[in-house]
């Protein structure tokens, strides 16, 4: 074995509950998203990525925001941004135009009918996460699992790339 090819010798293991509270937050994670994008999909024709997009841009008082400040927003690469805003334009829930700022780079824009599906889509994707998630929690549990979650955010946010 080559020197690169050394297992390191400092890993540290998860004990049998760590490894059970993992293996429990990734399945519940997967479930709940896979559950949510269904119902945005059933109800709304909307996929979880493009109800986030148009979220993010109701949330602006211009409805508008430069790609790259949105792929950031919404933490996928700007390739997948781009394709997703596409699938958003022909459905005619968003437009893209030149930059406010400067006029080099691109908005997405939140259009009139984009913004009547999110209002729509809002009460089911909140109904959603009520139901499935926000009810499965005492409160306090409720509040550990943000504050580890913000805090697992602070952390990866802070690293160097």
């Amino acid at each position: 074995m080559a020197p690169d090819d050394a297992l390191p010798t400092d890993t540290p293991w998860l004990s049998v509950e760590q490894q059970g509270a993992w293996r429990a937050f990734l399945g519940g994670v997967t479930a709940l998203m896979d559950q949510l994008d269904r119902d945005l999909r059933q109800h709304h024709g909307l996929s979880l990525p493009e109800y986030e997009i148009l979220v993010r841009l109701s949330e602006v008082p211009s409805r508008a925001i430069r790609m790259a400040e949105l792929a950031d927003a919404v933490g996928h690469s700007r390739s997948r941004v781009t394709h997703t805003v596409s699938r958003l334009e022909r459905s005619g829930l968003v437009a893209r135009g030149q930059c406010a700022e400067d006029g080099r780079g691109v908005s997405a824009v939140l259009t009139d009918a984009g913004f009547a599906v999110l209002e729509r889509a809002a009460h089911t994707h909140v109904r959603g996460v009520h139901d499935y998630f926000v009810t499965q929690a005492c409160p306090g549990d409720f509040a550990t699992v943000g504050k580890v979650m913000a805090a697992v955010s602070a952390h990866l946010d802070a690293r160097p790339f």
